[in-house]
């Protein structure tokens, strides 16, 4: 099942696409990742499928159905933003008070126990929140949900490593015991590259990659060695980076059939490239690419 499909989605404002023509398909009950520099159209595309923007054309169903002013798709979403707004005076127990009358799936043991886990002060304001408790109170909306389709932007901004690996294990944990389709937007692609099992690159709000995140994790390899050495190896592959120091080189290609092996018989050394600097490496890419058109 799917659980959103885009056609030539696009919202524009004024003289800037910030989604353009987007085609996309999200299977129902896995972790997506949607990828891309800041400005790249990540937020803007998730406030046109949660109904909170409105598209300028295009067409798309979320959950099986046009979300716009459609309560019966929003009740069964969540969008965890950045950026989060609450009411002044409003405090995080108010907050998920609310939200146990908004989501019908709303786990209240599992909001008490990640309440504790994460040391937040729920009755606090919420203006006198730290930037990392702010995040957490939309972790804890956006996992004691069980919405059936979550997006999480940005979600763990201000978060210690013990807190971000608390969430991390939790997403994973709640998952596997309540399947559903979360969307997780993020710029610390090492952190997550475990939990993901899609991805999706926005480029200057077109999509650049729409792949399993397995088929990326061996897209491409490293090949090191003496300058001249690594330069005639890599001659005719597809270079996505090349660095060199004094006499020696890296260079960072597709790993078409038999490039590892050549190289090694070579006398180079090869390296898996994580999916952060594939990211990175193929967003440079197109962007070098662009300049010369």
């Amino acid at each position: 099942m799917t659980a959103v499909e885009t056609h030539a989605l696009s919202k524009h404002f004024r003289e800037v696409a910030a989604v353009d023509g987007v085609d996309l398909r999200l299977a129902e009950g896995r972790i997506h990742g949607l990828l891309g520099r800041n400005g790249a159209g990540k937020t803007t595309l998730m406030k046109l499928l949660t109904a909170q923007v409105f598209a300028t054309s295009g067409r798309m169903r979320v959950l099986g159905e046009n979300p716009v002013e459609n309560p019966r798709v929003l009740a069964r979403t969540c969008f965890i933003q950045e950026s989060q707004k609450y009411p002044d005076g409003f405090r995080p127990r108010d907050v998920l008070s609310i939200a146990e009358g908004l989501y019908p799936s709303w786990d209240r043991d599992l909001a008490r126990d990640l309440v504790g886990e994460f040391r937040l002060p729920e009755k606090r304001a919420i203006s006198k929140l730290s930037r990392g408790q702010l995040s957490a109170v939309g972790i804890i909306l956006g996992l004691a949900s069980r919405a059936p389709l979550t997006f999480f932007d940005e979600p763990y901004l201000g978060l210690d490593a013990v807190a971000r690996r608390l969430f991390f294990d939790r997403l994973l944990a709640d998952f596997a015991e309540h399947p559903r389709t979360v969307v997780l937007s993020t710029h610390h692609i090492d952190e997550v590259s475990n939990l993901l099992e899609h991805v999706v690159l926005l480029d200057e709000g077109r999509v650049a990659i729409d792949e399993e995140a397995e088929v990326l994790q061996s897209a491409a390899i490293e090949i090191s060695g003496r300058a001249d050495e690594v330069r005639e190896s890599v001659a005719d592959a597809d270079v996505l980076h090349l660095q060199e120091i004094g006499a020696l080189a890296t260079a960072t290609v597709h790993a078409d059939p038999g490039r590892a092996d050549r190289a090694r018989a070579a006398g180079l050394q090869v390296a898996p490239v994580t999916l952060q600097n594939y990211i990175v490496h193929r967003t440079n890419t197109a962007a070098r690419s662009a300049a010369r058109s």
